[in-house]
């Protein structure tokens, strides 16, 4: 029975490492199939690309994965992404950044929304928060954080983010909230 026991421990790893790898190669593909639409599939002539498929090979993604990917992506049936932020509050009034890439923009929003509702937030207009960050490339930095001190609202952050995260729409998020070990 020990060994019966220890695969389905590992297989049971496996599977969640599998699941998280999936994910984030989904993301990347999305992020090619956008630099292809905007510079063509030549990663010679298409900095952006060049960019996005270094990103890909640091992140383990198979070669074979992100040639299949540029070739979709050239094709003339492929999905158009488009990139859109979402901004909102989240419990106790962090701010949150959402930046997404999405072929359906009302499911975005939808499953956006849903999970500010579900956890304690609520989604707001664009700008509402982006006062709240300064922009470096394409990344937001928070100007101050806000820390939590209750413990719930840690819960529901955690949860929010962890949803957010697992979207395959969502590419990163951006949030001005200061975690702290004291509630863990």
């Amino acid at each position: 029975m020990a060994g019966h026991s220890k695969w389905n421990n590992i297989k049971r790893r496996k599977g969640a490492v599998d699941e998280k790898r999936g994910k984030l190669f989904t993301k990347l593909g999305r992020e090619i199939a956008v630099a292809v639409k905007s510079g063509g599939p030549n990663p010679e002539s298409n900095f952006k690309l060049r960019d996005v498929i270094a990103k890909a090979k640091s992140n383990n993604m198979p070669n074979d994965s992100i040639t299949r990917s540029i070739q979709k992506a050239a094709g003339a049936d492929s999905a158009n992404y488009e990139a859109i932020v979402y901004e909102g509050y989240g419990p106790s009034g962090v701010a949150v950044m959402v930046k997404t890439l999405t072929d359906n923009r009302n499911r975005t929003a939808g499953d956006v929304r849903l999970y500010f509702d579900k956890f304690g937030g609520n989604l707001g207009q664009p700008g509402c928060v982006q006062f709240m960050f300064t922009q470096d490339g394409d990344e937001y930095v928070p100007i101050a954080m806000v820390t939590l001190n209750n413990e719930a609202d840690v819960k529901n952050m955690e949860k929010l983010l962890d949803h957010l995260e697992d979207n395959d729409d969502v590419q990163e998020v951006f949030h001005n909230w200061e975690w702290e070990d004291e509630f863990a």
